[in-house]
């Protein structure tokens, strides 16, 4: 029998052939984290290592807080840059750079063929270039710091297989939260998951890291799509060193397979307090909203920043509620900018935030208060997700949140005229 991409990476990494429940011990091509790098800091010295393993498979991003929010957060961040100079530690991007699951693939780090850990767990995102891609602990993180190795278990393969076209205005982030409201935030628990299919073909790249990024908010170890030439497009002048193609052999065991068809998909949007409580925004049109965030690791790409200004353009938020944009990274918000995006947003009353994660965390840059509805492009809407546990926070995509920025309620683009 022939092997997966999971058994493929897994093995090559583990110098032998493995199956899946396997627990092997692995070398990550790269190990990835941001702010909490000072705890996993703090953590390794504890361990009695003076100096890290192998300081450039190292990448570290500030993104969770930036600017420092608080003299805390500012400690925190003094904290990592000392540290990443007394390890010579190279690969660090300071607080004007962007969150670090659109950070690392600009910078030509998450490539086809290997294997990336982060001490996040949206790390999954990764795996939409081809990469085995996984969060993992800060214990396991000051490990790796230590020894630049960790143990890990290789995941059974879940297939899932879009179909279909995708109506107007539907996308990929309707398609994952489809995906997850029918099979639940369990539905891939543990699994590699592989999306694949005609949708995830005709979908960009930028599209495809929606899917991969809220992988594990399905429950899965990993989440990937087999490179193709958008993706070997994406990469040409940004990958740092030569990569391989890895993909599933056809007689490769897989452990489920699911189809899914798009033809007749509506809009989706996740109900507090769970990413599974989804339905269609026909159930919900009508919700009163106090924000909209419009952004994040998930949705804050240059293709979303067209989708929403597209429908901003010429208009004005509603009044009765606050938009905060924030883009993926400050590479995302130059583009918007040379594209006018930024400007027409400006102009429709929204607030621009830099780069990061902001509110998402519940850090800053847009917490709500009590009693207040939010609708977001994010990947989580857990009770105190966005900071306030008393707050409630639905998820949708960024055509959805724009068109509901309008009316000061969850709408149905479909009935307001946009499309």
């Amino acid at each position: 029998m022939g092997q997966t991409f999971a058994e493929k990476i897994l093995g090559s990494k583990a110098g032998k052939r493995v199956a899946p429940g396997e627990i092997v011990e692995v070398c990550p091509d790269i190990a990835m984290s941001h702010d909490n790098t000072a705890a996993i800091a703090k953590t390794f010295k504890e361990i009695g290592v003076e100096r890290i393993h192998d300081p450039d498979r190292h990448v570290i991003i500030l993104d969770h807080c930036v600017p420092a929010a608080n003299e805390k957060f500012a400690q925190n961040h003094k904290d990592i840059r000392a540290f990443v100079q007394e390890q010579g530690i190279s690969n660090f991007f300071d607080i004007e750079r962007g969150i670090c699951h659109q950070v690392l693939p600009e910078e030509g780090f998450a490539l086809p063929g290997t294997l990336i850990v982060g001490s996040d767990s949206h790390t999954t995102t990764y795996g939409a270039f081809g990469s085995l891609a996984t969060g993992i602990g800060r214990s396991e993180m000051a490990v790796i710091f230590a020894t630049g190795k960790i143990w890990l278990r290789v995941p059974e393969t879940m297939k899932v297989v879009v179909n279909g076209v995708l109506p107007k205005g539907l996308t990929s982030k309707d398609v994952m939260l489809k995906l997850i409201g029918d099979y639940s935030v369990d539905g891939g628990l543990y699994k590699s998951v592989w999306f694949t299919g005609p949708v995830i073909d005709e979908m960009s790249v930028a599209s495809r890291m929606v899917l991969t990024n809220m992988a594990v908010e399905f429950g899965a170890k990993n989440g990937y799509m087999e490179p193709d030439d958008k993706t070997l497009a994406f990469l040409q002048n940004r990958s740092r060193r030569p990569f391989r193609v890895v993909r599933s052999d056809a007689d490769a065991g897989i452990d489920q397979v699911i189809e899914m068809n798009v033809n007749s998909l509506e809009p989706q949007v996740a109900c507090p307090h769970t990413v599974d409580n989804v339905k269609p925004v026909s159930a919900v049109a009508g919700t009163k909203i106090d924000q909209v965030f419009f952004g994040s690791c998930t949705n804050g790409r240059l293709e979303d920043f067209e989708i929403v200004a597209g429908v901003l353009r010429g208009r004005k938020v509603h009044p009765s509620i606050r938009m905060i944009i924030i883009p993926a990274s400050q590479q995302a918000f130059v583009q918007a900018l040379e594209k006018g995006y930024i400007q027409t947003l400006a102009a429709a009353g929204a607030v621009i935030v830099n780069s990061g994660c902001g509110p998402c965390m519940g850090n800053h840059e847009g917490v709500p208060a009590p009693g207040e509805r939010v609708l977001s492009t994010s990947n989580r809407n857990f009770k105190g997700r966005f900071g306030c546990k008393d707050a409630e926070v639905y998820l949708c995509s960024p055509l959805t949140a724009a068109v509901s920025a309008l009316t000061g309620v969850i709408t149905d683009f479909r009935k307001a005229g946009a499309f």
